[in-house]
């Protein structure tokens, strides 16, 4: 699951047709005979004249190479699907068509240089407006989520704002054909087994008519409807609960929610716990055990001096972990099982904890108490290369400098900052590397 993509490739792509039509031109070109010796010279010829020659065929572009080049790929998975007991008429279906998206590689190779703050990112994603429009969806879906809860245990609140997360609502779930979009990936080959597996499953989808090719669209990364299920996902946790035979994530509000909340059941939701709750940290807390290798009893981090911001007893997590989503100077968290369970979603610490916040608001409950430190900057992509490059010829080693803030180089970072006598936190920012490069 990631965020969607409403850009349309259509008009990027090239028709198969076109293709056929390129490689007929070229089938026909080196076809032809090398003219004979004349019998006689035509008339008003002049004698000694150099003979005509015939014109040397056109090469074919690049495009054109290249979409010859996918429509062997596609023919060479067709025969695996096929042996994989995808029926004739799925695979006709599916690939009779079939286009390659040039911009969907464009997006894969594409790595952002700028990175935003945990607050800009929540400022987006846990805006006024998308609160209130929650709220309404909340009471347009309330049969369907009071449904799903009692069957899943996931509340409704938490399922809508993965839906306004993932599809605002489903107001933008893509607009690209999901086959085309993993046959382009799987072409490209950068990540060729994982696409391959994907469209496979995509195949299976369509073999078993929960859904016509023309309706499974998505992102550009293969990711589809209105909560943005991967394939193999749908297969695994999507379900039919409108009782139509068809699991249907794109039009049927009862399979949306339903496979949503089935989805994070069987990621290992609890009922009747929460996400985790905004806390207070004691004097001389030991920021680098903020982490999620550092898990715990609620009772062990109460007796620790940890409180919760409301006042409120700490929820009876058997294995909770303090989250500082923006270091030592930012608000504080602690965690449990349902923050895995939607970190299984989407990987994103920043994702997982605007799917709790915004669900805590659709509830009516508060926002973040403790102020964001906004007087901060994030570090730019080629910064953090910088950072990691500087702390690890200190000696304070960080894994490949590639820029990602990964947890080699959160572990390097606070390394350093224990040297120097700073909160050990692990948060990069623009002071901090500086203090880095002025270092002798």
């Amino acid at each position: 699951m990631h965020p969607t993509s409403s850009t349309s490739f259509l008009q990027a792509t090239i028709r198969p047709a076109l293709v056929a039509a390129a490689i007929a031109t070229l089938v026909a070109g080196c076809a032809s005979a090398p003219p004979g010796p004349a019998s006689s010279q035509p008339p008003g010829s002049t004698a000694g004249a150099r003979p005509a020659t015939a014109p040397t065929p056109a090469a074919p572009d690049a495009a054109a190479l290249e979409q010859q080049r996918f429509a062997k790929w596609v023919a060479d998975f067709r025969a695996t699907a096929r042996a994989s007991g995808i029926r004739e008429a799925t695979l006709q279906s599916a690939f009779d068509q079939v286009q390659f998206l040039p911009r969907v590689i464009e997006l894969d190779r594409a790595q952002p240089e700028f990175t935003r703050t945990v607050w800009d990112y929540l400022d987006n994603t846990v805006s006024p407006q998308r609160i209130a429009t929650g709220q309404d969806k909340l009471q347009q879906v309330r049969t369907e989520a009071d449904a799903a809860a009692a069957r899943y245990g996931v509340p409704g609140t938490i399922v809508v704002a993965i839906w306004g997360m993932e599809s605002n609502y489903g107001g933008n779930y893509g607009s690209t054909p999901v086959i085309d979009a993993l046959a382009t990936l799987g072409f490209e080959g950068r990540r060729e087994d994982w696409a391959r597996r994907e469209l496979l499953a995509a195949l299976k989808i369509l073999d078993s008519g929960d859904i016509a090719r023309d309706r499974m669209i998505g992102s550009w990364a293969g990711a589809m409807g209105q909560t943005q299920f991967l394939p193999s996902n749908f297969l695994a946790y999507a379900v039919d609960a409108d009782g139509d035979g068809r699991r249907d994530i794109w039009g049927s509000m009862p399979d949306v929610v339903a496979s949503t909340a089935n989805f994070l059941s069987r990621s290992g939701w609890q009922a009747g716990m929460p996400w985790g709750v905004e806390i207070k940290l004691p004097a001389g807390f030991d920021y680098g055990r903020a982490d999620m290798a550092v898990q715990q009893p609620s009772a062990q981090w109460a007796a620790e001096g940890i409180t919760a911001m409301d006042g409120q007893p700490l929820p009876a997590f058997a294995d909770g972990w303090v989250l500082l989503p923006a270091g030592a100077q930012g608000p504080a968290f602690l965690v449990g099982p349902n923050f895995r369970a939607v970190l299984r979603y989407n990987n994103s610490t920043n994702y997982a904890l605007a799917v709790g916040l915004l669900a805590q608001r659709l509830g009516g409950g508060t926002d973040v108490q403790a102020p964001w430190p906004r007087n901060l900057s994030a570090l730019s992509r080629s910064q953090v290369v910088e950072l990691q490059t500087a702390l690890t010829q200190r000696g304070f080693a960080t894994g490949a400098a590639d820029g990602v803030m990964g947890p080699a180089t959160r572990e390097g970072l606070r390394r350093y900052q224990r040297s120097v006598g700073l909160p050990a936190d692990g948060y990069p920012s623009a002071e901090l590397l500086q203090r880095l490069q002025q270092q002798p």
